[in-house]
């Protein structure tokens, strides 16, 4: 794989509040703040660490189904509301499901290495508290294949179809083990997540979170082999960060020690209308993993902290498994040996993740890069991890492990 052409860095992150159930503010009586103030609200927040919004070449944004939650397409249009600078620059919207923000990352670096632009901004959105629940799980089937899969699946049908790879990583390595991991990925999620004020789970006040990740699955409710907290919940959010040149950069007024360079990327894509070939492997998002680490010259141990698309714990577990962190079937053990924990050896998705900070769908592969940018730069506050790291690894997953952007990051 080759190296990157030049470099590229990120820069200037933030993101908004993940609301939803579970925030104290949330109330599906009230009314709530919709795409325009998340847009706003994150976009502003980047800009407030620059010099010139005029200096932005381009602007990328990343979703997945506004104009059925929200009944509001043509996103690229509607950054212009950020800032008056905004005004006339190209900026286009972008989709890939739930790798809707990765794919607006990758966008926006292959236009700084084609030499188009300078300075990128690029954003993620995603509002789906519009609808009740059910109606919300038949939009986000629109992740899978829905002519060929929706009809025939369950009525929640994401959590539906990962509670059959839970339940075929049960049948490989036992299924009170991947019980015990899926429970403790939860665990740690809501842990991190309480560090983090911007986080869904920031106000969870469960005693003993092992105990509720342990509780038995109920199929006549909603699925075989996930309960409710194996699942990220329905959020509304937005994050955005700046994708810079080294000329960039210096142009915003920023330092080196401001920014992080990409090392590695990839972005894949499998075939949406087949099933996965093996349940118990994400075998898209090692593929990614595998062709980033090769452009940046490391292995995944060497990285020093991750983040990865947790939209229930059993991916959460697949995905260590995916980055080579673990052989088939150790992701559990992984999990369970402090590996991941904030203080372990490869601490992973410590602003919360997805079950913890919460998935507004368009958004979360661009929290993702923000939350690495803080911990690498130091700037990620009381969840910032005790020992320095060198290397960042995101994994940004859309549908079924349909659509993977994998990048690596150097400090």
């Amino acid at each position: 794989m080759p190296a990157m052409p030049k470099p590229v860095f990120l820069a200037a992150g933030a993101y908004t509040v993940s609301l939803g159930p579970g925030r104290r503010e949330f109330n599906p009586r009230t009314p709530r703040p919709g795409l325009e103030h998340y847009i706003r609200s994150s976009g502003e927040a980047v800009l407030a660490q620059i010099s010139d919004p005029g200096l932005i070449d381009e602007g990328v944004i990343g979703n997945f189904m506004a104009a059925r939650f929200n009944r509001q397409g043509h996103l690229g249009s509607l950054m212009t509301i950020v800032h008056p600078a905004l005004e006339y620059k190209p900026a286009l919207r972008v989709e890939g499901a739930c790798a809707s923000g990765g794919l607006a990352l990758a966008t926006g670096i292959k236009s700084v290495l084609s030499g188009l632009a300078d300075v990128v901004l690029v954003m993620g959105v995603e509002v789906q508290n519009t609808v009740k629940s059910l109606y919300c799980a038949d939009y986000l089937a629109g992740a899978g294949y829905y002519a060929g899969e929706r009809k025939a699946g369950p009525a929640y049908f994401f959590p539906g179809e990962f509670s059959v790879r839970a339940g075929a990583y049960g049948a490989m390595i036992g299924p009170a083990l991947a019980r015990q991991a899926m429970a403790r990925w939860y665990k740690n999620a809501v842990e991190n997540a309480r560090l983090n004020p911007a986080a869904q789970e920031y106000h969870n006040t469960v005693p003993d979170l092992l105990a509720q990740g342990l509780t038995p699955p109920n199929p006549r409710t909603f699925t075989e082999h996930l309960n409710l907290s194996d699942c990220s919940k329905v959020s509304d959010g937005a994050a955005a960060i700046l994708v810079a040149s080294a000329e960039g950069y210096r142009r915003l007024g920023l330092a080196r020690e401001d920014v992080v360079e990409v090392a590695g990327f990839s972005q894949v894509a499998a075939n949406l209308t087949t099933p996965p070939p093996d349940l118990t492997e994400q075998t898209t998002s090692r593929v990614a993993a595998t062709r980033a680490l090769a452009m940046a010259g490391i292995q995944a141990e060497d990285a020093g902290i991750f983040e990865v698309h947790d939209c229930f714990t059993i991916s959460g577990l697949l995905s260590m498994e995916a980055l080579g962190l673990a052989k088939a079937g150790g992701g559990a053990e992984l999990v369970l040996s402090g590996a991941t924990e904030r203080a372990g050896r490869f601490p992973t998705n410590t602003g919360g993740g997805l079950v913890g900070y919460g998935h507004p769908t368009g958004a979360s592969g661009v929290r993702m890069a923000v939350d690495l940018w803080m911990q690498l730069t130091g700037r990620a506050g009381a969840f910032q991890v005790p020992v320095a790291r060198e290397h960042g690894i995101l994994a940004s997953m859309g549908g079924n492990d349909k659509t993977v952007v994998s990048l690596v990051l150097r400090r």
